[in-house]
């Protein structure tokens, strides 16, 4: 007699669980995973990159969807857009609320472009009223690639398990060079410092785990003037 407990197989696949959350809409719960699905995950892909051609120079903002993180905040993200818009940068966000709706708004007010790249979730996220041009993604994935391809700045304002994705995610593809390295701005002192913190005390000194050179990639910046004249001076030498 075996000394382990027996674990029976689920009738399905996690995977076609999984796709049916993300991607409910004409799905046929009687059967196993459309092949269809994914020519429709291509189509997200191709779709995203044709909007991206057409905006050679752009900078992301990625940040809460919340609005609780106040008045300042927004004003700032809204501020700096509009500045990077007036020197003719696209301004491309998660294109739904909050900071990301702040971000929009700069860019519009401004005349400039304003793209959102937003995510089809199960509570309702609406695209923000400030788009020239937006896509609404079903899978995480295909949108981060878009995000990831997006930019030759990107400006990361406070936000939750998203903007810390959305971070890690650059920031691991330029330390490994799958992509070229950017600016990578972190906006709020005292929102990113405990992060830095971790990455500098514990990830470098303690563990090992990162290099010195690793905590160059990004940099913090208190001020609507700091975070523009850093992402004009790096987007120039790059």
């Amino acid at each position: 007699m075996s000394d382990y407990a027996i674990v029976d197989s689920p009738e399905e696949h996690r995977m076609e669980g999984e796709f049916r959350v993300l991607d409910p809409e004409k799905t046929d719960h009687t059967k196993d995973m459309e092949t269809w699905r994914i020519f429709k995950i291509m189509a997200e892909f191709i779709e995203g990159f044709a909007i991206l051609r057409k905006y050679k120079l752009a900078v992301t903002f990625f940040g809460s969807a919340r609005s609780q993180l106040g008045e300042k905040l927004y004003e700032d993200a809204t501020e700096l857009a509009r500045r990077l818009s007036k020197s003719g940068f696209t301004v491309i966000t998660g294109g739904a609320e909050g900071l990301m709706e702040a971000a929009n708004k700069g860019a519009y007010e401004a005349g400039g472009q304003s793209v959102g790249l937003n995510i089809r979730l199960q509570r309702e996220q609406k695209p923000n009223r400030f788009l020239t041009e937006g896509q609404t993604y079903n899978y995480f994935f295909t949108r981060k690639v878009m995000l990831t391809f997006a930019s030759e700045a990107y400006i990361y304002f406070p936000g939750g398990f998203g903007t810390l994705d959305e971070f890690t995610e650059i920031l691991t593809l330029v330390q490994t060079s799958k992509i070229k390295r950017i600016p990578i701005i972190l906006y709020d002192k005292a929102f990113w410092e405990p992060f830095t913190r971790l990455f500098e005390e514990e990830l470098c000194k303690k563990y090992k785990t990162v290099s010195e050179g690793d905590l160059k990639l990004y940099r913090i910046v208190n001020s609507v003037d700091e975070a523009y004249t850093t992402v004009m001076k790096e987007v120039a030498r790059n």
